[in-house]
């Protein structure tokens, strides 16, 4: 038999809650129990890690210290990650018992939320011990206290060894009906891998750093995009363009795909290129990306586009056809 100890508080030597402890150790050795203790303050670094150690204890030991309010931070985390990366399975058949000890006010209060939090971890409850301690050297001098202690422990003992049921509880109602762990359905093994990368500072670092790398990279590739699409067909008029210096004529040209409208404005041999709004063109022409993108490759012309239908155009004819000998594909 097996029981491990976690222990939430801070290692004070004034702590009554450690007193209580290595009482409650002394006991379960002397009934040949396998004991463990993990000081959480000590391994706050690799608490995500901890769940781990749960799949060799037959019974756990929550103890942690009220000095202000609740069961503390290093003690949450510790649940936390058994929420997130314990074997659900093997936890099923784990009994605890909370040790809550105050030097203030609430330490009913946190023995509760222990339990609360072991049930709805699926686990099993033995009834724990909790107390207020004014003095911690008149508590350890009284004899009434120390037999109870003892008797927690043996009580302990008593329901791993009897295999003990609980009655069933609505937090348990609740965990299957409301508290569904969302995310990724992972094996134990995987689960256990991923905990380990959890507690790795350096790993963690990284990590980020990756993401955010990546996170640049398809901001800059978006970025490229839109400036590629605010260019998208300049470059090429640009490209194929043959002046005339005898040729003043504009053209406004909408791409009824995404409704842009492109202005060619030629100007005794310069052309001026962009996307906007421009009344009074020599040339309003209407055409889909398709055939577009077939007269820039080459393989038609405006007019043959014209003739055929593909393309609409209001204005002056005339004009129209020196499209193909402005703009030669």
């Amino acid at each position: 038999m097996r029981v491990n100890i976690y222990y939430g508080g801070r290692g004070l030597i004034d702590d009554p809650t450690l007193y209580v402890v290595n009482k409650m150790q002394q006991v379960l050795t002397e009934l040949r129990v396998e004991t463990v203790k993990y000081n959480l303050f000590e391994q706050k670094n690799a608490i995500m890690t901890l769940p781990q150690t749960l799949k060799e204890a037959d019974g756990i030991i929550l103890a942690t210290t009220v000095e202000w309010l609740g069961i503390g931070g290093y003690m949450q985390m510790f649940l936390d990650a058994c929420w997130l990366y314990a074997d659900k399975e093997k936890l099923s058949n784990v009994y605890m018992q909370p040790v809550v000890m105050s030097t203030t006010y609430g330490e009913r209060e946190a023995s509760l939320t222990l339990s609360s939090a072991w049930t709805l971890l699926g686990g099993l409850e033995c009834n724990g011990i909790c107390g207020y301690v004014d003095d911690l050297a008149s508590f350890e001098v009284n004899e009434d206290y120390a037999v109870l202690i003892e008797k927690a422990s043996e009580n302990l003992y008593r329901a791993i060894s009897q295999k003990l049921k609980n009655l069933p509880t609505s937090n348990m109602a609740v965990k299957q009906n409301v508290l569904r762990t969302k995310g990724m359905e992972l094996s134990p093994q995987e689960t256990e891998q991923l905990s380990k990368y959890a507690s790795d500072d350096q790993y963690v670092k990284k990590q980020k750093e990756d993401i955010e790398e990546l996170a640049n990279l398809f901001k800059s590739k978006m970025d490229f995009k839109e400036v590629s699409n605010e260019m998208e067909y300049i470059n090429d008029f640009k490209s194929h363009f043959v002046p005339n210096k005898e040729v003043k004529v504009s053209f406004g040209i909408t791409v009824t795909d995404n409704q842009k409208r492109l202005i060619l404005e030629v100007n005794r041999g310069e052309l001026n290129c962009y996307y906007g709004d421009r009344e009074n063109v020599g040339v309003d022409i209407k055409i889909s990306n398709q055939i577009i993108e077939s007269i820039i490759n080459g393989k038609m012309t405006f007019q043959r586009a014209f003739m055929s239908g593909e393309m609409t155009a209001k204005g002056d004819f005339k004009t129209l056809r020196l499209l193909d000998e402005i703009f030669v594909f």
